[in-house]
């Protein structure tokens, strides 16, 4: 027997620092942390756009576990998608100035940046392209080189068309 998600809610994960990881995602995601709970060292941070409860949990562990290692048995990473190419273009920038960024790919319908926590979780920052243009790349897995300028002038403007819920638009404060 199956059953069927609609997509996937939230992550979670264990940090070494709550506090450090806290703010990082903060900082350079403007999440917001709309729970706490200090029995289990854990904090629960929304994205400014979301309509989830949390999108993002962290449970502080301490370092006892030893840095993550790439390619080791686990979670490769998260991909946060954005609603514009011009916002994946602020994304990367903002990466690189926070001494995050780790690379860029085309995945053909999709466009990435990425980018490590400072636990060495990786994440990667995306824009899908509208479902229209995915053309060859509709059943293919491809990786090639971002060519983020010629993408931006390509795209500019073009929105995805995902829909946010409409209790995500409401005033949170």
């Amino acid at each position: 027997m199956t059953f069927a998600p609609v997509r996937l809610n939230h992550a979670v994960l264990f940090v070494a620092d709550l506090q450090v990881s806290v703010d990082f995602y903060t900082e350079l995601f403007g999440m917001q942390v709309v729970a706490t709970e200090p029995r289990a060292n854990a904090a629960f941070l929304r994205l400014a756009r979301s309509g989830n409860h949390h999108d993002l949990g962290l449970f502080g562990v301490g370092a006892a576990g030893g840095p993550k290692r790439r390619g080791a048995i686990g979670l490769y990473h998260l991909a946060w998608q954005l609603d514009t190419i011009d916002e994946l273009a602020d994304a990367r920038k903002s990466l690189i100035e926070a001494g995050a960024f780790s690379g860029e790919s085309s995945h053909g319908a999709t466009l990435s940046v990425y980018g490590a926590d400072p636990d060495g979780n990786e994440f990667e920052i995306m824009w899908m392209l509208p479902r229209d243009q995915w053309g060859v790349y509709e059943n293919q897995a491809t990786i090639e080189r971002l060519d983020l300028d010629a993408e931006i002038e390509r795209w500019s403007g073009v929105r995805t068309g995902w829909e946010l819920p409409d209790e995500a638009l409401t005033d949170r404060s």
